[in-house]
């Protein structure tokens, strides 16, 4: 299967759907190509939310984003949230969906909190099976994103990239990878972020994430309240010359600026993308 066959159309640059910003986005034009929406904020019968979620969908493309879907757990799969998901999907039309590669609870307890996998064969193997189900019934490929983490498991055997890699590939999905999530990552276990986009399949790499996040010396916690830093700027470009232009977004979860602040640092990530693509096309030129 080609590239052009896996992804989607490439959508530029795009922001998560904050209720902050719902009569903004519904008045007026703004240097915005598309939204990210946060699936389970929808996921309702009716109310405010779906009210503006309609309008503002009539006038941006729109991806949903997931924090539920527990993929990795080894619960049964929630049939009753891939119904409303699915049901939401209907209404939306979104350009693909989005949720991460961990697992949230275990029993029917929501641990409120995305946790890490062990990365062995076993693991990899239930993932496939079970993501294969979910895109059976959504009738359409998901993007999983890496999680940033704060421990590993003895029982891993390969590294976090490795892992990743081989679940898009196996179970024939896309990936949304978080460029902040691995430079956390990367803080906290003393790995070379350049190292985990180096093993990132690029055929696969439907959707970029860009966040803030609190470095505390001897470990980072992926906060999502601050402006995005230097180092993952720099990922960022890394990141560019190595897939090209990948829609990407900023994620601002808490301490929500107003929207002329987070367009203004949506600015940049264009300016670092064409700057960077720029950089590219005449290095080629003069090799």
């Amino acid at each position: 299967m080609t590239v052009e066959n896996l992804l989607q159309p490439h959508l530029g640059f795009g922001l998560g759907l904050r209720s902050e910003h719902y009569l903004d986005l519904i008045k007026g034009d703004h240097p915005l190509d598309w939204l990210e929406i946060l699936s389970e904020n929808y996921m309702i019968a009716g109310g405010k939310p779906l009210y503006y979620l309609d309008k503002i969908c009539e006038r941006y493309p729109v991806v949903m984003h997931g924090v539920s879907l527990s993929i990795g757990s080894v619960d049964p799969l929630n049939q009753n949230y891939l119904n409303d998901l699915k049901k939401l999907a209907q209404r939306v039309k979104p350009k693909w969906i989005s949720d991460h590669l961990c697992w949230t609870g275990i029993e029917g307890v929501n641990l409120h909190d995305l946790m890490p996998l062990p990365y062995t064969e076993e693991a990899l193997h239930h993932l496939t099976e079970r993501i294969s189900k979910v895109q059976d019934f959504l009738g359409r490929r998901i993007l999983l994103e890496n999680v940033s983490s704060y421990l590993t498991y003895q029982h891993s055997t390969i590294s976090e990239w490795e892992f990743l890699a081989a679940v898009a590939k196996q179970a024939d999905c896309l990936i949304l990878l978080d460029i902040n999530n691995i430079q956390v990552s990367a803080h906290n276990h003393g790995f070379d972020p350049l190292t985990y986009l180096t093993a990132m399949p690029v055929e696969r790499i439907q959707q970029i994430h860009l966040a803030g996040h609190l470095n505390k010396g001897e470990y980072s916690i992926d906060t999502h309240d601050h402006e995005i830093i230097e180092s993952v700027w720099n990922l960022y470009a890394e990141s560019v010359r190595r897939f090209g232009a990948v829609s990407t977004m900023i994620e601002r979860d808490e301490d929500i600026p107003p929207l002329d602040t987070l367009l203004n640092e949506l600015r940049k990530a264009r300016e670092v993308c064409d700057r960077t693509l720029a950089e590219s096309k005449q290095n080629l030129i003069y090799a």
